[in-house]
């Protein structure tokens, strides 16, 4: 049996286009950079060769890059040096770039930041990520410089709505106004050319025609409204969503746990001591430990917040602790129950924040029925803690860009769980103001409907970080002679 090609076919035909300034609209995660950091070797190793410099939207898309060029030299037998981090001038400030230098004095520089301008390089410039550059114009504008001393641009990149630079550059050259080469790759453009198999050959499975077909289908589900965009090629109107999937991958972490708590309709009426044991049990399994394994690590120096989307049973409650140390937000774990009774809801909740280290705030969405579990919690709590939110236009307006100038700054680390990943990109901009559009949904990895819970249960944990707080240590109110004296001031005629 001939073994398959290392590269898929839009990869081959990707390199092989030795055209001065070339750019590429492609599906998500179908390895083009992958491909690209392998060109960017053999170009760098050949004595006639030249340097590549890397530009990507984050320190971690240039990290990656690099690894795959000392991937692809050490496969391709290259001589080359280690990954060296080194930082290089630029005419506002220092900028830090990973490098290998290659036997024959020719370099691979990936830079972690993208420059004001690439004066004074030379060789083949990679924009990668193109459409969530800041200014894209200007940096096309600085390496064409390259073009003059027999340097390349490639400029790669997802769609991320209509009005972006990134398109405008497309429509340009379909339209006959550039003379660069361009690319299109669908999703379904490299499943022809293999994608799945070669999925299916890496992870070690067999390859059917009926197992790629139903593959298919779950990733055009998973990324729901965005799958046009995403898959397809096709521009958003408009501002496009609102959190592009660069942002969202540069503070994803994995390992942080999502916990999912759901229960069928008869659980409802079944007697309260046994929901209350169902639910303590659940919690000491699954929350308790993690909750004393941060405590542990911790020594008493963070803080804790949270924020809460409430839901009965349509959509889901999603609680999202944040801990705070050295003004970083990190996330420990986050709670997601679905057709959990009110009651429960309500022990889950105190059960986890009694337990949380230095609790010092939480906000709530007290909309709706998620008026009675922000009132309790108030209650429970005091009102210098807790925030009883009305999700409203004014609010989104406020507080949904605080909280993505967060996520830019990389103050925050989030699950890297992809509903809570795929919630997020269901916001979008509707007259100026980001928030999940109403009647919006999408199925989760479980085929639960979700309603971008984990966006809004993230920008309420964000905005509490952001409140003052007392903290007050409440005692449990027991019925006491005092007491119910005083509740009579309290009593409307």
């Amino acid at each position: 049996m001939t073994a398959p090609a290392v590269l898929l076919g839009y990869q081959q035909r990707w390199i092989a286009d030795k055209s001065p300034v070339r750019v590429i609209r492609k599906s998500r995660r179908i390895g083009l950079s992958w491909g690209q950091a392998a060109e960017s070797a053999l170009t760098a190793a050949a004595a006639s060769g030249m340097d590549s410099w890397y530009i990507g939207y984050n320190k971690d898309m240039s990290q990656e890059f690099i690894r795959d060029v000392a991937f692809w030299a050490k496969n391709y037998n290259l001589a080359a040096g280690e990954i060296e981090e080194i930082a290089i001038d630029d005419e506002d400030k220092d900028i830090l770039t990973f490098r290998i230098t290659f036997a024959s004095g020719k370099r691979v520089n990936a830079l972690s930041s993208r420059p004001s301008n690439l004066r004074g390089k030379q060789g083949l410039i990679i924009i990668d990520e193109a459409a969530f550059h800041d200014d894209l114009e200007g940096l096309i504008k600085a390496a064409m410089a390259m073009l003059i001393w027999g340097g390349r641009v490639c400029i790669i990149s997802t769609h991320d709505g209509e009005d972006n630079p990134f398109n405008e550059l497309c429509k340009a050259i379909e339209e006959g106004k550039l003379k660069y080469s361009l690319h299109t790759v669908t999703f379904d453009d490299a499943l022809a050319d293999g994608l799945y198999k070669r999925i299916c050959l890496k992870m070690g499975v067999e390859w059917t025609k009926e197992k790629e077909v139903a593959w298919r289908k779950e990733i055009i589900e998973f990324y729901g409204d965005g799958a046009d965009e995403e898959l397809f090629c096709i521009p958003n109107r408009g501002s496009g969503l609102y959190f592009s999937n660069v942002l969202l991958e540069s503070v994803m972490q994995p390992g942080i746990p999502v916990f999912r708590l759901s229960f069928k309709d008869e659980f409802t009426v079944r007697p309260e001591e046994e929901r209350t044991l169902a639910c303590q049990i659940w919690w000491k399994a699954n929350i308790e430990p993690v909750i004393n394994a941060l405590k542990s690590n911790s020594r008493g120096r963070i803080l804790s917040y949270y924020g809460f989307d409430f839901a009965r049973s349509g959509d889901l409650s999603v609680f999202v602790p944040l801990t705070v140390e050295n003004l970083l937000r990190k996330t420990p774990f986050i709670i997601e129950m679905k057709n959990v009774p009110f009651t429960q809801q309500r022990e889950i909740l105190f059960y986890t924040v009694d337990a949380l280290p230095n609790f010092m705030f939480g906000a709530h969405d007290a909309r709706g029925n998620g008026q009675y579990l922000a009132e309790v919690s108030m209650q429970r709590y005091g009102q210098a803690r807790i925030a009883q939110v009305m999700l409203s236009q004014q609010w989104y307006g406020e507080n949904m860009p605080k909280y993505k100038s967060a996520l830019e700054d990389r103050q925050i680390i989030v699950t890297d769980d992809p509903d809570i990943k795929a919630d997020h990109r269901m916001v979008k901009t509707e007259k100026g103001i980001p928030k999940v559009p109403e009647g919006a949904n999408r199925k989760g990895v479980n085929g639960e409907k979700r309603h971008g819970d984990g966006a809004i249960g993230y920008c309420l944990a964000w905005f509490a970080t952001l409140q003052e707080s007392v903290v007050i240590e409440f005692e449990s109110i027991r019925p006491r002679e005092s007491t119910r004296a005083g509740l009579a001031d309290f009593i409307g005629g």
